[in-house]
């Protein structure tokens, strides 16, 4: 087997394995819908992640608004399947490209900005969308929001199936990404931007790049919590949720795809598994996280990534030595019973 071809094929079983294998349990009722429920809003908080780590982790820019276009991504799917009638799939992919185009037109005078004056820019963009979205009666529902009943909401299978394959969708699109040329110069402004500029990178314009990347996969990942939840309500776009996205990027490790995924996944079970000490769990999960942050500032994972191919080629090197081993000791025993 050539080198390339066992780069795509192993990574590939193991992404048709994650989303078949656990679909199908949930499916015949082995994973119950509680479970199920967690498992696919873990896959969202994930899709989130990804895309705050693509500013953040990618191109150097602490962005504190994610949450204001993951809040556009979840309105315009509502208004484009609830008053346009589109269908479900088409509306997700059109409000992406809505949210992609809101980050454009937000880049424009926000990106000539660096480290804190862009947090707090980004900051303010997230608190206006909240505000907005309080006061459009007629397309939020105002503060008390609005229902979007779908098959998502009432089959935890399809919902899981969706949000899973979107997410493999993306990690697959910006592996691919970053390492082409423009993932590269990407990389290049995050690490220096004087240097990059003077070979004839243009810092500004790989920003956008970046930039509007992460806001079309929050738009995605909106879109997906609006039809799995069946309620969304302007609170989506609060700085709090910008930060428990931050979070998981901080925690995985800046930088790392398959960080953010699992700490994304290991901090939303975490919220549930710690709701049985009620107000006390927001005191438990801060120390967590301090804990972490102290003992291992770089996250789980640093900015290394999970490799399927390494993983596969070790333990085949494994198997090997334990085969070695057996052949030794059956030898060597043997010997012995000739003697």
């Amino acid at each position: 087997m050539t080198t390339r071809l066992k780069n795509v094929l192993i990574p590939g079983i193991f992404a048709v394995l994650a989303v078949f294998i656990p679909t199908i349990f949930i499916k015949l009722g082995v994973i119950d819908a509680y479970i199920a429920q967690i498992i696919t809003l873990g896959g969202v908080n994930a899709i989130l992640a990804v895309s705050v780590n693509t500013i953040t982790g990618w191109t150097g820019q602490l962005s504190l608004g994610q949450a204001g276009f993951m809040a556009i991504g979840a309105y315009t799917t509502i208004a484009l399947t609830v008053d346009l009638g589109l269908p479900l799939p088409v509306s997700i992919a059109l409000a992406s490209v809505v949210t992609a185009f809101f980050g454009w037109l937000i880049g424009f005078p926000t990106l000539k900005l660096t480290g804190d004056y862009l947090a707090i820019v980004t900051l303010g963009f997230g608190e206006i969308i909240r505000v907005i979205l309080i006061n459009i009666k007629t397309v939020s529902g105002g503060a008390n929001g609005r229902r979007f009943i779908t098959l998502f909401a009432l089959y935890p299978w399809v919902s899981f199936l969706c949000v899973t394959t979107v997410l493999v969708t993306v990690v697959v699109f910006l592996q691919n990404f970053m390492r082409s040329s423009y993932g590269r110069a990407i990389l290049a402004v995050r690490e220096d931007e004087i240097a990059a500029n003077s070979n004839g990178i243009g810092v500004f314009r790989y920003k956008m790049v970046g930039f509007v990347t992460a806001a079309f996969v929050a738009g995605a990942g909106g879109g997906l919590y609006a039809a799995i939840i069946g309620f969304v309500k302007p609170d989506i776009a609060s700085f709090s949720k910008s930060i428990d996205y931050l979070i998981f990027v901080v925690l995985g490790g800046m930088g790392s795809i398959t960080g953010a995924i699992l700490a994304a996944y290991i901090l939303t079970y975490l919220q549930e598994f710690l709701r049985f000490l009620r107000d006390y769990r927001l005191i438990i999960y801060p120390i967590i996280l301090i804990v972490v942050m102290l003992y291992r500032p770089q996250g789980l994972l640093g900015m290394k990534e999970i490799s399927f191919v390494r993983l596969c080629v070790r333990i085949k090197e494994f198997f090997t030595r334990l085969k070695k081993a057996n052949l030794r000791t059956r030898r060597d025993y043997n010997n012995l019973n000739k003697k």
